[in-house]
């Protein structure tokens, strides 16, 4: 079966058998996305993570399809109903769809009105009218049926019951339902109303209270919309193409001609689309709707994710954090450069208390006490009053401010693992931290919290949440391993992620590390209890220990490969370390020398780029960012203002952009770029800055309408106030 598989799959994206092959024999053998992305590009011929992941999910459809095969054929064996015929139909089926399709005559069914006529011994009249050949009248042919003891009472009852069998023939005719779905798919109407008396509940649905639009170009976010509008009880929803057209086509296929004979089998077509076939259509028309809605809302949602993991890290700065708030005060952390919490206190600088010279004095002995290096504020409430507090300190030398998103601190404060990290301390304390952290590393900071909480989703509890846990896990993986984790220092929520880990093995690592302290190299990951030779072989190479005695442990080369590296430098006759520090030495290397059976030109490349880089991090450099100081509440928005910004989240229909007044602003996608496109990613990522024109602010729905279609002439000096340039206050996710 994996051969028949493996040609199918290897269709579908364009590539060779023996690739698909390779790819599931690593699978099978419990290799991950990542590890065969960057190690094994020989064996799977250099198929990226896209193709990978394709493949393992593709696979697990058509397993899927088998184990429903199997499961037909074993039902229509035990009610002895397979012929060959049927058999052989059941296995050629190439989707579920189709598959359902063929067992539907065949299905076990409940007590319908088409039983009920057979039961009356209505069948025979059934096909004699559904043939159409006698041109005599029904009418006559069912005086014979009437039956009172078995409920027939006239000719009107035995033709209804004729017509109710005909119209589950109809209704299970494989190429009546592909007709008619073809139909559905390609010109129903997607139409809502308004349930009576719903109008002020369900008023942020207004836009939708009498909506309709061809489902064919119904875009994801709004079908998720109506369809909770109607899970909510105020919509309804429809998906119906035009039923004198339906109808024209069912009746096409099954009436012929014009008799009286036709005339009844017309009436049971009318019957079975009305009662069976529309509704049985409809329903799969709205999963399948709903399964597209949700792939490309998972697909918005994990690219998201991606950039907001691989947004670009501070690094390791002494940071004071504050969690701003009025009433319950600003809670102050101060964390050395590894994350460490060193001190927390209170401070309160707003109202009510307004206590500002005494919180002065304590932020600048923590400054000094500590020697900070750089200030982050938490952007939910008294962000931005806190950040001009800060700022009109007088520190020596000035500490820049940035202000860091929260979203999602206090899901992690409240977490087990904030509970067992910071046992002694609330929750408030616990937020402060993550909001210090997270500037110093969002990756491994942002690991610790579920993703669905962090605010970059689109619909995200309405969309398939095993498909969208499936998805995100993926990411955060391929993020993680993409940058590679400092074993050292790295918390067991980030280790879990790393291919090959998982938790058990996360945690083992950390209490090994502190049983045994730092780790000092790589090989002495072997002696971590339970992680065996398959673990160490699929994690290794994304491990990182800093200023281990050997110098390839820092960097990305895995140790399989490290008798290559050796080679070449006894070659060039130095040692290892020289040849990673003089990239002209690497220049000297003739790749064709060292390949092998196994070991090709791909992996080689790959060896050579991380001599001359070892470790490199991946990620963007960190950039200070301000705001534009005129503006901190919604209020103080005017039309025409040109401001900076900060993209917070992309969804297809456009980006969200903070540009400091507590309330996004939407950049619809007609107005992000001079030009056509499809998808807002065309232009702009999560975290990205922006210069954004207000179209238009409406205080009382909290709504702004913003644009990037800004005049040449009008970029040049917001621009270098965006890139960080001017000297007001600094604010940063």
């Amino acid at each position: 079966m994996a051969q028949i598989h493996a040609n199918k799959i290897a269709r579908e994206l364009g590539i060779q058998k023996n690739q698909v092959l390779a790819t599931l024999k690593l699978l099978e053998d419990g290799a991950t996305i990542p590890f065969m992305a960057r190690y094994r590009k020989e064996v799977t011929g250099n198929l990226d993570e896209v193709q990978l992941t394709h493949i393992r999910d593709r696979q697990e459809q058509l397993q899927a399809l088998d184990k429903r095969r199997k499961s037909i054929i074993k039902s229509l064996e035990e009610r002895e109903l397979l012929t060959p015929e049927l058999e052989k139909a059941v296995h050629n089926a190439q989707s579920l769809t189709e598959l359902e399709d063929i067992y539907l005559p065949y299905r076990p069914k409940r007590r319908t009105r088409a039983t009920i006529a057979r039961e009356k011994g209505l069948e025979p009249l059934a096909k004699q009218i559904f043939e159409q050949r006698d041109r005599g009248n029904p009418e006559d042919w069912a005086m014979s049926f009437i039956e009172e003891e078995k409920g027939v009472t006239d000719v009107e009852e035995a033709l209804k019951g004729a017509r109710d069998i005909i119209a589950e023939w109809i209704n299970e005719n494989k190429e009546a339902r592909e007709k008619m779905r073809s139909l559905f798919q390609r010109t129903a109407m997607v139409k809502s109303k308004l349930l009576k008396g719903k109008e002020e509940e369900g008023k942020k649905y207004r836009d939708y209270f009498d909506w309709e639009e061809p489902l064919s170009r119904i875009p994801s976010h709004r079908m998720l919309a109506l369809r909770r509008a109607e899970k909510e009880l105020i919509l309804s929803l429809s998906i119906l193409p035009d039923e004198g057209e339906a109808l024209y086509r069912l009746g096409k296929q099954f009436v012929q001609g014009r008799s009286p004979a036709s005339d009844q089998v017309e009436r049971a077509c009318e019957d079975c689309y009305k009662r069976l076939m529309a509704p049985s259509i409809e329903t799969e028309i709205r999963m399948l709707a709903k399964e597209k809605a949700d792939k490309e809302a998972i697909e918005v949602f994990a690219d998201n994710l991606r950039q907001l993991l691989l947004a670009a890290p501070l690094g390791q700065k002494r940071t004071l954090a504050l969690d701003p708030g009025f009433r319950t005060g600003c809670k102050v952390v101060c964390l050395d450069e590894q994350g460490k919490l060193l001190e927390n206190a209170t401070i309160y600088p707003h109202p009510p208390q307004n206590r500002k010279s005494q919180s002065e004095m304590t932020l600048s002995a923590l400054v000094e006490k500590y020697n900070i290096e750089i200030i982050a504020v938490g952007n939910g409430t008294a962000s931005r009053e806190t950040e001009s507090f800060v700022n009109s300190i007088p520190f020596s030398p000035k500490i820049p401010v940035v202000m860091v998103n929260e979203a999602g601190a206090s899901i992690y404060s409240a977490s087990e693992i904030a509970r067992e990290e910071f046992p002694n301390h609330d929750v408030t304390v616990r937020g402060a931290v993550s909001i210090g952290r997270r500037l110093m590393d969002p990756l491994a900071e942002l690991v610790k919290i579920d993703p669905k909480s962090i605010g970059v989703g689109q619909y995200q509890h309405d969309i398939d949440q095993n498909q969208l846990k499936k998805a995100l896990d993926d990411t955060v993986m391929s993020c993680v391993n993409g940058v590679g984790v400092e074993l050292n220092t790295a918390s067991q929520q980030l280790l879990t992620y790393v291919s090959g880990l998982g938790p058990s093995l996360a945690q083992n690592i950390v209490a090994y590390r502190k049983e045994h302290g730092a780790f000092s190299s790589r090989s002495e990951l072997k002696k971590v209890p339970r992680l065996g030779p398959k673990a160490f072989e699929q994690s290794a190479g994304f491990l990182r220990i800093s200023g281990a005695k050997n110098p390839l442990d820092a960097s990305a080369v895995h140790p399989e490969s490290y008798p290559i590296v050796k080679k070449m430098a006894t070659d060039l006759g130095v040692k290892v370390p020289e040849l990673m520090e003089n990239e002209s030495l690497s220049k000297q290397i003739n790749l064709q020398a060292y390949t092998t059976e196994t070991v090709g030109l791909p992996t080689l490349k790959d060896i050579l780029s991380e001599l001359g880089k070892p470790g490199r991090d991946p990620r963007d450099k960190f950039e200070l960012f301000s705001f534009d100081e005129r503006v901190n509440e919604i209020e103080d928005l005017q039309e025409g203002m040109i401001l900076p910004g900060i993209v917070t989240n992309i969804t297809n229909f456009g980006a969200f952009v903070d540009v400091g007044v507590h309330q996004d602003g939407l950049v619809h996608l007609s107005q992000l770029a001079n030009r056509f496109i499809k998808h807002p990613s065309e232009v702009v990522k999560v975290y990205q800055k922006v210069q954004v024109k207000v179209l238009s602010v409406d205080v009382d729905r909290k709504r702004i309408n913003l644009t990037m279609k800004l005049e040449e002439r009008q970029k040049g000096p917001t621009h270098k106030q965006g890139r960080g340039q001017s000297s007001q206050g600094k604010r940063r996710y």
